[in-house]
């Protein structure tokens, strides 16, 4: 068995136990006939190839699409469903939060990414062109030009997920930026993939 989160720039495989590896989409030859592949894809360019595929099982058919809204991403829904009870942050080009209650979603929002609202501040002016600061006091007005920067995004993020007094659980690219922010939440790398294994038995009972 495979796993296969596919997005528009790069096919990210694994396992389903420990080893997990990356493919461009440029790169990609289909040449996978061993086993069966179970995947999530949000680039509609490579969907027609991989429905010719008789091994691979697109997962986004077994979602229960009532429990969320639509349009909302498949690989965000695949973070939520391997969390029963507490709030998923997924910072990748975007930052989405989500709330899971007893396995029921709640809600969530979606803002711009860290790269991306750094570059916003610059592109204000060049005097903004700073990086964040993911250690500083979100209890005290900053009083430097990094620190205030920092504060105007980072502040509203953390007020926004702490509200919601839920165990936090964070993935994606940057997830490693935000867990300085918010030190006492998880971060799980596979969550996405834990989400897609739990998936599978939907499969066998259909």
């Amino acid at each position: 068995m495979l796993l296969c989160d596919s997005g528009n720039t790069s096919m990210h495989f694994y396992d389903g136990s420990t080893h997990t590896y990356k493919q461009s989409v440029e790169e990609f030859d289909g040449l996978i006939d061993s086993c069966k592949v179970y995947y999530i894809n949000v680039n509609p360019d490579l969907e027609t190839t991989l429905q010719q595929m008789p091994n691979w099982i697109n997962l986004q058919s077994y979602v229960n699409a009532e429990k969320y809204y639509d349009g909302m991403g498949i690989d965000r829904i695949m973070a939520c469903e391997a969390v029963d009870e507490g709030i998923v942050i997924d910072a990748g080009s975007a930052i989405t939060v989500d709330v899971m209650h007893q396995g029921v979603y709640g809600g969530g929002f979606i803002c711009p990414g860290i790269h991306a609202m750094q570059a916003s501040y610059a592109n204000i002016s060049s005097r903004l062109s700073n990086s964040f600061n993911f250690e500083l006091d979100l209890d005290k007005m900053p009083k430097n030009t990094q620190d205030s920067i920092s504060y105007g995004f980072l502040r509203l993020l953390y007020g926004e997920v702490m509200r919601h007094n839920k165990p936090i659980i964070i993935t994606g690219g940057d997830a490693r930026h935000l867990h300085k922010v918010f030190q006492h939440a998880t971060v799980d790398e596979l969550l996405i993939f834990k989400g897609m294994k739990q998936m599978i038995p939907k499969i066998a009972s259909c």
